[in-house]
C-alpha cells in the first residue's frame, strides 16, 4: 500500500501496473541517479542519449540528474591512482587492476568515450554534487555533469579538489564568485542528501539507476536496446487514452441511438 507522501516504487520493464492516468500527462520524465566516478554511469549516459537520438518524442523528455554516493566516507582527494585503489580494495595486483580498467575503457570506446583511467584519482564527490545542484538552478546542470565526467575519466581531473572544480564551473559558464561561495560553504547539502534518499526509496542500491516516469527502472549497465524499449513503453503509458471507433451507436441521456433509424 502507498501511503500519503510515500514515494512509489518504480516497476521493472517486464512488470505492468493498471492505474488511472491523468489525460494531461504528456511529457516523460527520466531521473538519472549516478555518481560522477562510476564508469558505467558515463557509459550508460551515452547509451541513453543514443536511444533518445532516435526517439520521436525526445523533445518532450525531461532529464533530471540525481546525486548518489557509493562511499560517503571516502576522502575528499587521494594521492592514490584509480589502479592502486582498485588493487588494494579487491586484493588484485596492479597489473590486474590495470587490465580491469583497460576492459572498461574498451567498452567506453564503443560509445565514443576516450577513457584515460591510468590518470584517474579516486575522490569524494559530495562537493561536486553540491556544485551540480547550483549549476542546475542556473540551467547548466547537464553541461556541468558532462564536463565533470569527461574531466574525471578522460583528463585526470581531481573532482574532489576545490580549485579544479571551480575551474570547470567557470569553463561551462557559471559565475566564478558564486561557484566559489558554493564550494566553500554548505549550500545544497540538503538537496544532495535528498537525492540519495530518493534513489534509495526507488530501490537503488548501486548505480547507474534510471527511473522513467516514476514507474519503470533500469538498473546497472544495460545496452541501448533496453533504453529504447523502456522509452517507448513509458511513453505509451504516459499518454491519454485513445478512443477507437468513436462513431459507433451509443446510449446517452436516456436515449439510445438506433442504427438506420
Amino acid at each position: 500500500m502507498i501511503t500519503a507522501g510515500a514515494t512509489p516504487t518504480p516497476q521493472t520493464v517486464d512488470q505492468r501496473r493498471v492505474a488511472p492516468r491523468s489525460p494531461q500527462v504528456k511529457n516523460l520524465g527520466i531521473d538519472d541517479a549516478g555518481t560522477l566516478v562510476c564508469p558505467w554511469c558515463y557509459i550508460c549516459k551515452r547509451r541513453l542519449e543514443e536511444a533518445l537520438s532516435t526517439f520521436e518524442h525526445a523533445d518532450t523528455v525531461t532529464m533530471t540528474y540525481r546525486s548518489f554516493q557509493l562511499d560517503p566516507s571516502s576522502p575528499t582527494t587521494s594521492d592514490l591512482s584509480l589502479e592502486q585503489m582498485l588493487a588494494q580494495k579487491y586484493g588484485r595486483t596492479p597489473e590486474q587492476a590495470r587490465a580491469m580498467n583497460d576492459r572498461v575503457a574498451g567498452i567506453a570506446a564503443t560509445v565514443g568515450l576516450a577513457f584515460r583511467l591510468r590518470d584517474a584519482h579516486p575522490a569524494n564527490t559530495f562537493r561536486a554534487h553540491r556544485l551540480l545542484h547550483f549549476a542546475a538552478g542556473k540551467g547548466l546542470g547537464n553541461a556541468l555533469t558532462e564536463r565533470l565526467m569527461r574531466g574525471y575519466f578522460s583528463e585526470g581531473v581531481r573532482i574532489g579538489d576545490r580549485d579544479e572544480l571551480l575551474g570547470l564551473a567557470v569553463e561551462i559558464g557559471l559565475a566564478e564568485a558564486e561557484a566559489a561561495a558554493v564550494l566553500d560553504g554548505d549550500a545544497f547539502d540538503a538537496e544532495v542528501t535528498a537525492d540519495i534518499a530518493l534513489a534509495r526509496a526507488f530501490g537503488a542500491t548501486g548505480v547507474p539507476f534510471f527511473v522513467f516516469d516514476r514507474k519503470y527502472a533500469i538498473s546497472g549497465a544495460q545496452e541501448t536496446a533496453l533504453f529504447n524499449q523502456v522509452l517507448h513503453q513509458a511513453w505509451a503509458d504516459s499518454q491519454p487514452l485513445t478512443v477507437v471507433g468513436a462513431d459507433g451507436a451509443v446510449c446517452a441521456d436516456d436515449v439510445c441511438a438506433v442504427p438506420g433509424s
